[in-house]
């Protein structure tokens, strides 16, 4: 791809996300992006140890979460390139599970693809609760209690094998215990021996003791439901001390850098030659056949912003992202987050990790994919549109001679119109009428019943600004 509009992404990244991070009160994130497999920008913003004072860098380590679910399908699908495996085999074959459907067995392929029928049993919210120190969860500590819980489970499936996505962390924990059963080694080890060493990715561990002894390392955060964030811990235990948890880090328990990020990237982009990594010649990882299959859609998941998303193999699949696909994976252990995706088309990926959550990372990664096309983000990708238009609304109103005053205000993504005088003091969000993205009717409810909600903008000679109609009240933006 050509890199015309480098300077422009650049400045999308300096001008918005020290805006998120203020606007979110994220401490630190470190981004880098790739193009035909050269490393073309990296940085970091803010603190990676906000009480410290130290700075976040592209080699910060950050927990990057779900992230992690392509590494485990690479290490699949390795295992399938070995034959010593098969994605169609069943996952009782590997491990104690026991559920079961009047379809047929749930597969290997099943597990990757999230389509088991199973609904998420929630394991991932309670072990990062139980880290946090949030409360004492339901026993999770061993391959027993891990197993007693899943298959306690029969009720709860929903659909037959292959028809529909549930995400489910449950299933890339009993992958990375396929993994484990197979290669006779802790999953750890298989994917650190066979993935992130031979692509150097020497920063990337799975052992929090290890992470902890790096000096560049993020400091967690969590975001509390006031909006404040507070000094945190790792989530995750260390695996060395508890050799039974290595499977259970499959669905999220990876820690690696933005730079490092880069590497397992450009594997993905089976266009792209990497001559940084290895010799022209040779595969990186998994053949080309073995990458297709992680990166077509498997099994449909409810529609985004562009329209069809699927899910292949620890990936996300959009079809028609800006006129071509693009694969992606978000990843959260509540304090810390994580962001990859690419273009395969232009061999242009970009990673994003932060030590808390709340920023919006796909959005950022996606306004940088539009500004290197040469498009404006703000008008292109939905998101940074309808954040625009939000904002736009947002501010004081006052009615006529200031008699009555209304406030505008957005909160989670949502706008909120709030009445407040002598006589009445609401707060009410606002329902969009049909298109979100048009900004101009909402509604509120009162009583049950919908009252209309308009925004007209004023443009004359004295004035550009909004008026806003609420029942009887016109209210005239001042701020």
């Amino acid at each position: 791809m050509e890199l015309r509009n480098l300077s422009k992404a650049i400045q999308f990244i300096a001008d918005f996300i020290p805006e998120a991070m203020t606007e979110t009160k994220t401490p630190g994130c470190s981004i880098a992006l790739i193009n035909d497999s050269k490393l073309i920008y990296e940085d970091g913003f803010g603190w990676r140890d906000l009480e410290e004072s130290l700075p976040a860098t592209p080699d910060t380590l950050y927990g990057i979460g779900s992230c992690t679910k392509a590494f485990v399908a690479t290490a699949i699908l390795l295992l399938a390139e070995q034959s010593k495996l098969s994605l169609d085999d069943p996952a009782d074959r590997y491990v104690p599970f026991k559920l079961h459907t009047s379809k047929g067995s749930i597969t290997i392929h099943h597990l990757l693809t999230h389509s088991s029928g199973l609904p998420t049993l929630s394991t991932s919210e309670l072990l990062i609760q139980k880290g946090l120190g949030m409360q004492v969860v339901p026993p999770l500590a061993s391959s027993n209690d891990f197993y007693r819980w899943v298959n306690g489970a029969q009720a709860e499936i929903a659909s037959e094998p292959g028809k529909r996505f549930f995400y489910s962390n449950e299933s890339y924990r009993m992958l990375g215990h396929i993994v484990q059963v197979v290669a006779n080694m802790p999953f750890h080890e298989f994917v650190t021996k066979n993935i992130l060493d031979p692509l150097g990715m020497t920063r990337s561990t799975f052992v929090r003791s290890c992470y902890e002894r790096e000096n560049d390392r993020m400091q967690p955060y969590f975001s509390k439901s006031d909006g404040s964030i507070v000094r945190s811990t790792f989530p995750y235990p260390d695996v060395l001390s508890n050799p039974e948890f290595s499977f259970m880090l499959a669905a999220g328990g990876l820690i690696s850098s933005a730079r490092d990020m880069t590497k397992f990237l450009v594997t993905n982009m089976p266009n792209v030659q990497n001559a940084l990594l290895m010799p022209a010649d040779k595969n990186i990882l998994l053949s080309d056949q073995s990458i297709m299959l992680m990166q077509i859609p498997h099994v449909a998941k409810p529609d985004s912003y562009y329209g069809k998303n699927g899910y292949g193999y620890g990936w996300t699949i959009t079809d028609d992202f800006l006129g071509m696909p693009m694969i992606a994976h978000g990843g959260s252990i509540e304090v810390s987050t994580a962001h990859v995706a690419f273009l395969p088309q232009k061999g242009v990926g970009a990673v994003i990790l932060a030590n808390s959550s709340g920023m919006s990372h796909a959005a950022i990664i996606e306004g940088i994919f539009a500004s290197l096309l040469g498009l404006d983000p703000f008008e292109v990708i939905t998101p940074l549109r309808i954040k625009k238009g939000m904002c736009s609304l947002c501010g004081s109103y006052e009615s006529y001679r200031g008699a009555a005053k209304a406030r505008v205000f957005c909160k989670e993504g949502m706008l909120y119109l709030e009445q407040k005088d002598g006589l009445q003091d609401s707060t009410a969000p606002l329902i969009p009428e049909g298109d979100s993205t048009k900004y101009d009717r909402f509604f509120i409810l009162t009583d049950g019943a919908r009252e209309p909600v308009e925004f007209r903008r004023i443009q004359d000679e004295t004035h550009d600004g909004f008026d806003l109609f609420v029942e009887r009240y016109r209210y005239h933006k001042i701020i």
